[in-house]
């Protein structure tokens, strides 16, 4: 059996969005935020080093990083919601799996990382940090995450889906950039073919499954 670590608000909802998918059985370990610090806690290091979400434990098999878990469960269905290899669309799947937590998910940690600087700065430093982290943030984040929304939007409006014609597990690995730029960045204003694409997702059948499983996720909404 398939046990995921999951940590509520976070990366790893995508997780159990492709088990129901794909029609995997699995478990779910939850694990909860700190109120306070938004960290994971302590007992997910007991299951990896890094103390990180997801983990995936399949038997003897200890799995790390979204990405790489995707890839093995969805070998492990057989080649579901992947593309036939050698096709044009195969290498968009592989091309949008390993951009989703690199080039995209760089600018958008760093808008939140600038975003929360004047709120865990001392009172009398706050100005200060406010002033460098809205420089920071006009001068190069915010026209970073501009660049990648125009791009995504590009491609949404000549294909319904990041590898082409048909749904992938792509899809679901760009679901969070897609989500967490609609809750920090407003990517939804004047980009409609992005907008289709976070309507479409959540509707999905298993989508709202995970969704009722997982607990808390507010960058559904």
């Amino acid at each position: 059996m398939l046990i995921v670590h999951h940590l509520n608000n976070s990366r790893s909802q995508r997780v159990l969005w492709l088990l129901e998918e794909l029609g995997l059985p699995y478990e779910i370990v939850h694990h909860q935020r700190d109120p306070k610090t938004m960290l994971a806690p302590a007992s997910l290091k007991a299951i990896h080093p890094l103390g990180k979400s997801p983990v995936v434990v399949d038997g003897a098999y200890v799995l790390a990083e979204t990405g790489a878990i995707i890839e093995y469960l969805v070998e492990k269905a057989g080649g579901k919601l992947r593309p036939a290899a050698g096709t044009p669309e195969r290498l968009a799947w592989t091309y949008w799996l390993h951009y989703a937590e690199g080039s995209a998910m760089s600018p958008l940690l760093l808008k939140l990382i600038f975003g929360s600087m004047p709120d865990r700065a001392p009172a009398l430093m706050r100005p200060l940090v406010r002033g460098v982290a809205n420089q920071a943030l006009k001068g190069f984040v915010d026209p970073q995450l501009q660049t990648h929304f125009d791009y995504w939007e590009s491609v949404l409006a000549q294909v319904p889906w990041f590898a082409g014609q048909a749904f992938s597990a792509a899809d679901i690995m760009m679901s969070f950039p897609l989500e967490a730029a609609a809750q920090r960045g407003g990517v939804r204003d004047g980009r409609p073919h992005i907008a289709r694409f976070l309507d479409t997702i959540h509707a999905r059948p298993a989508y709202r499954v995970a969704l009722e499983k997982g607990g808390p996720y507010a960058f559904a909404d």
